[in-house]
C-alpha cells in the first residue's frame, strides 16, 4: 500500500493541513511513501518542480498490482498518476478535498469526474457530496468520511469549561476574501447584545467595519499557523458561515458549504468549541445528530438562539465536542474511510 507525499507551500493554508493530515493517517496505516519527504517550500515554482520530480520517481517505483492511495485535487500531475497506476494494474483510492465543479471553479463537468472516478474506491466528504456523485451516475464505489480530522499531538485544553458563559464569545477561522466571507463586516449591525466575535487568519480589514473600533463587537486576534492556531483560540463557539450575506450562504462559496466539510469544523472541535452553521450547510447534520452545536438559516437570528440555550443544552454539547477530540487529533475518521475503502477494493 503507497502513497506520495508532496510540497504543502502554506504552513497557514487549511486545505494543505487536510492533506497533511491525510499524508500522516496513511502512514500509520502502513501506506509507504513512495516520492520525496513532505516538505512546506512557500516558492511556486520549486514546489511544482519538487511535486513533479518526486511524483515521477514515485510512479517509476510503484510496484505492479499495488495500491495506491491518492488525494484530489492534484490537477498538474493527476493525469500522469492515473495513468501510471493503471498501466501497473494497480487500485487507486481517492480522497475528494475539493469538487472544483461545485465551487463554480470548471464548468466542464465529466473532464473533472473523469480524473476522479477513474478509482477503485472514492472518499468523499458527507451524504450530500455521495449523491451528487451518484446523480452523476458514479458506478464507483462511494465512501463517506463524516468530518476531516485535524491531527494534532498535544491536546488543546483551553476551551474545557463546560459552564455557559453570560456573554458568548464566537470564533471565526479562515482568511478573508470579499467573495468569501465579507458577511463578517456586517455583525456591528445586527442584533449581538449576547455576543462578540473574535476572528483569527490572514486578510482582515479593520477599514470595513460598519461602526468605529470602539463600538464594535469585532474582535480581530491575528493569524497562525496550522499547526499552531487550536491552542490560540479562546472561544465558547465556533462558527460555519460563508457568502456575502448574513441572511443566507450566498454566492459560490456559500452554497458550496451544501456540499462540502469546512476543515474549520474539524478546527473548532479540537479547541473543544460547539459550532453555529448554517441550517443547510452539509455538515449541519453531522452537528446536530451528534449535538455538537446548532443551525441556524439567518444570522439575525443568532442573539435570540443564544439567548435560549439552556445550561444543560450547553453542558451537553461541549461535553459532546470533548468526546469527539481524541479521534479528530488521532486521524480516526480519515483511517476509518481508507480501511473500508480497502475492504471495498
Amino acid at each position: 500500500m503507497y502513497y506520495i507525499a508532496r510540497n504543502y507551500k502554506s504552513v497557514f493554508n487549511a486545505a494543505g493541513k487536510a492533506k497533511i493530515d491525510c499524508e500522516t493517517s496513511l502512514e500509520r496505516l502502513g501506506f509507504k511513501n513512495l516520492g520525496f519527504k513532505q516538505s512546506s517550500i512557500p516558492n511556486s515554482v520549486i514546489g511544482t518542480l519538487k511535486n513533479f520530480f518526486g511524483i515521477s520517481l514515485a510512479l517509476i517505483r510503484l510496484p505492479l498490482n499495488s495500491t495506491l492511495c491518492t488525494q484530489y485535487p492534484n490537477s498538474k500531475f493527476r493525469n500522469l498518476i492515473l495513468s501510471i497506476a493503471k498501466l501497473k494494474s494497480c487500485k487507486v483510492i481517492t480522497i475528494v478535498h475539493d469538487v472544483k465543479c461545485l465551487k463554480g471553479r470548471q464548468e466542464n463537468i465529466n473532464k473533472e469526474l473523469s480524473q476522479i472516478i477513474t478509482s477503485d474506491a472514492i472518499i468523499v466528504h458527507n451524504q450530500s457530496m455521495k449523491q451528487w456523485f451518484l446523480e452523476q451516475n458514479t458506478k464507483t464505489p462511494i465512501i463517506v468520511l463524516g468530518i476531516f480530522d485535524y491531527i494534532s499531538e498535544k491536546k488543546p485544553i483551553q476551551n474545557q469549561n463546560t459552564t455557559i458563559p453570560n456573554h458568548f464569545s464566537i470564533a471565526y477561522a479562515g482568511g478573508f476574501s470579499e467573495g468569501k466571507n465579507s458577511y463578517i463586516y456586517n455583525f456591528d449591525l445586527l442584533e449581538n447584545k449576547s455576543y462578540n466575535l473574535k476572528l483569527y487568519g490572514i486578510g482582515f480589514d479593520p477599514q470595513k467595519r460598519k461602526v468605529n473600533e470602539k463600538e464594535s463587537i469585532i474582535n480581530y486576534q491575528g493569524s497562525f499557523p496550522s499547526d499552531q492556531i487550536a491552542y490560540n483560540i479562546t472561544a465558547d463557539f465556533g462558527l460555519i458561515w460563508d457568502g456575502v450575506s448574513t441572511e443566507s450562504c450566498s454566492g459560490q462559496y456559500g452554497q458550496y458549504l451544501k456540499y462540502n466539510n469546512p476543515h474549520k469544523t474539524s478546527l473548532y472541535i479540537l479547541c473543544g468549541l460547539p459550532v453555529i452553521v448554517w441550517k443547510e450547510a452539509a455538515i449541519a447534520s453531522f452537528i446536530l445528530e451528534n449535538n455538537l452545536g446548532i443551525s441556524i438559516s439567518n444570522l439575525k437570528d443568532l442573539n435570540k438562539t443564544l439567548e435560549s440555550i439552556s445550561k444543560e443544552d450547553y453542558r451537553a454539547m461541549k461535553e459532546n465536542v470533548i468526546k469527539l477530540q481524541d479521534d479528530i487529533m488521532s486521524g480516526e475518521f480519515i483511517s476509518r474511510a481508507v480501511n473500508k475503502s480497502l475492504e471495498l477494493i
